[in-house]
């Protein structure tokens, strides 16, 4: 059978009253009443993970208003777990603001965007202005606010205004949701005006927030704790429950019973194996956890093949530059993490976005807080900060960094007249000189000389070359530092399937005067010959087969063809 998905609806009331397949994530409404005592909580978890869904789900639970909505939620597990939480229901004002889509190019289209969300706030709750209960500056600057003409200090107290005059209209203090809370802020870093994005966000929230006596919960999403850069100084009473915590960890995205039950429902069951590999892989605070908007993409399809559907629609444009710009340094832990392997780092949940360029456990927590990393505690000694291990969740987002790296390459290919398909048409078809010239125009468009080094020039060149090749994938299998023969080859190319070509290529560096670029040619070829480097390639069907000595000395290469053994 197929399944009513409720495929990019995010209301939740739309939703249920379009009898839409629904997973039940309302048990976040009983998680935030047993924390009466947290004020402000920060939900910050990645794109299409159900925040904004959620976030309704509240809205409609929370919101005073004289239509009986219960229908909503009589058949979920708020509503059976007793009158405790069902005396919430519907109680309070609420106040609900998405800042989704204030994504601009320029901060002036950014500060546009957030004045006209505001205005839309503030008409939403225009019976306010018509209550009467509203004194004459109260009134004026209501307006302002309506008509576009306020000072960015009244839009800077639009939420703490707001909610002090819905307290005093209902007699009950108001319930504050905001969603995308940190999108200005990734658009201010992404297109060069963050300091003056943050100068409003710290405002406008804090005023909003901070020992407002008019605000009974507020609840922010967004995918990172932006802390360092004082977007919450002095904020003591927000609390964050991020992916690290188990606190609220099942309350986004699909867990491993949720996905089977969508499955079985479908009556696509067979197919779980495959939905793990392409979509599993999360840990939010040791619950396992399916990316949600994909498998709901899988189910509203025939298909039996999965897709990127996360990554066509999720926005990756600071991930993509983040990795882009840092490729030269984080190439030796992508090779790791793109061959399936894992890092171990210790994670700060608060993200300064700011450090990106300087510190690189600021850029693995972003990858990790935006759903591009999977971590996985480890237990440290007493009293030392756990440490995470890092891993590639799934295929789909492994499609990321191979995609990324491999635009990032083709662009720098570009600007020496050279192409990524003529570097890999000359590596599988053993060309030597073919190879060396598309490689030599790669290091003459990357590498500056400073780069080649000031770490070990092997180890740079070597992470270069392995994470070009992992273009190569699916088709052929990329992997370094390999078993094979009687040692390690510096990078292999098996073929997925027997019959096709392989490739054994072993990097060299020069250091001259002491080692020519001759030399080092002399020394890989040996090499590749005496440690018979070919032996898993032959053992896997690939054929042909070709060796390729490759070496450096400085932004020089050269390339020589050597007999496989």
């Amino acid at each position: 059978m197929s399944l009513r998905v409720p495929l990019g609806i995010d209301d939740f009331r739309k939703l249920r009253e379009s009898g839409l397949e629904y997973v039940d994530k309302s048990h976040l409404i009983l998680e935030l009443v047993d924390k009466g005592g947290v004020e402000v909580v920060l939900l910050p978890r990645p794109r299409r993970f159900g925040k904004t869904l959620n976030l309704s789900m509240l809205r409609w639970f929370f919101e005073k208003r004289q239509e009986d909505l219960s229908h909503l939620f009589e058949d979920l597990s708020v509503w059976r777990a007793g009158e405790r939480y069902r005396e919430h229901f519907q109680r309070y004002p609420v106040i609900y603001l998405t800042l989704k889509g204030a994504k601009q190019e320029t901060f002036e289209r950014c500060w546009a965007a957030l004045r006209e969300k505001i205005v839309e706030l503030y008409n939403q709750h225009r019976h306010v202005l018509d209550s009467g209960q509203l004194g004459e500056v109260e009134q004026r600057r209501y307006k302002e606010v309506l008509d576009g003409t306020a000072s960015e200090a009244v839009y800077g107290r639009a939420l703490l205004d707001l909610s002090s005059h819905l307290h005093r209209l209902h007699g009950e203090r108001v319930v504050m949701l905001i969603d995308e809370y940190d999108e200005p802020i990734h658009a201010g870093y992404l297109h060069g005006y963050a300091p003056r994005i943050l100068d409003f966000v710290r405002t406008f929230l804090t005023e909003g927030l901070k020992g407002n006596p008019h605000l009974h919960r507020a609840v922010l999403t967004g995918i990172l704790r932006v802390a360092r850069e004082s977007i919450f100084s002095g904020l003591n009473n927000v609390v964050a429950y991020s992916l690290l915590r188990s606190d609220f960890n099942t309350c986004f995205g699909f867990t491993e019973a949720e996905v089977e039950a969508l499955l079985e429902k479908a009556g696509r069951r067979s197919l779980l194996e495959v939905i793990r590999a392409w979509y599993n892989g999360y840990d939010f605070g040791g619950a396992v956890i399916y990316n949600p908007w994909s498998i709901l993409s899988f189910l509203e399809g025939q298909d039996q093949d999965p897709l990127p559907f996360w990554l066509g629609t999720s926005s990756n444009d600071l991930i993509q530059k983040v990795i882009e710009e840092h490729a030269v340094t984080l190439q030796p832990a992508l090779e790791v993490l793109m061959e399936g392997g894992e890092l171990e780092r210790v994670l700060e949940e608060n993200v300064a976005i700011g450090d990106l360029a300087q510190n690189e456990d600021a850029l693995f927590g972003l990858l990790v807080f935006s759903g591009y990393l999977r971590a996985e505690k480890r237990s440290r000694g007493h009293g030392e900060q756990p440490a995470h291990a890092l891993k590639i969740p799934n295929r789909e987002v492994r499609l990321l960094y191979t995609g990324t790296f491999r635009r990032w390459a083709e662009a720098r290919l570009r600007r020496q007249g050279s192409s990524m398909q003529r570097l890999l048409a000359a590596l599988l078809s053993g060309d030597a000189a073919g190879f060396e010239a598309e490689l030599q125009a790669f290091v003459t468009g990357v590498l500056s000389y400073h780069d080649a080094t000031r770490v070990d020039p092997e180890a740079v060149y070597h992470g270069f070359v392995a994470g070009l090749l992992a273009a190569l994938e699916p088709g052929h299998q990329v992997r370094s530092n390999r078993e094979s023969g009687q040692g390690r080859p510096d990078v292999m190319i098996r073929p997925a399937q027997p019959g096709r070509p392989g490739v054994v290529l072993e990097l060299k560096v020069a250091r001259a005067p002491r080692v020519s670029l001759e030399q080092a040619l002399d020394d890989a070829v040996a090499q590749i010959r005496a440690r018979d480097y070919a032996a898993e390639l032959r053992a896997s069907g690939a054929a042909p087969i070709f060796a390729l000595a490759v070496a450096f000395d400085g932004k020089v290469v050269r390339v020589r063809s050597g007999e496989p053994g």
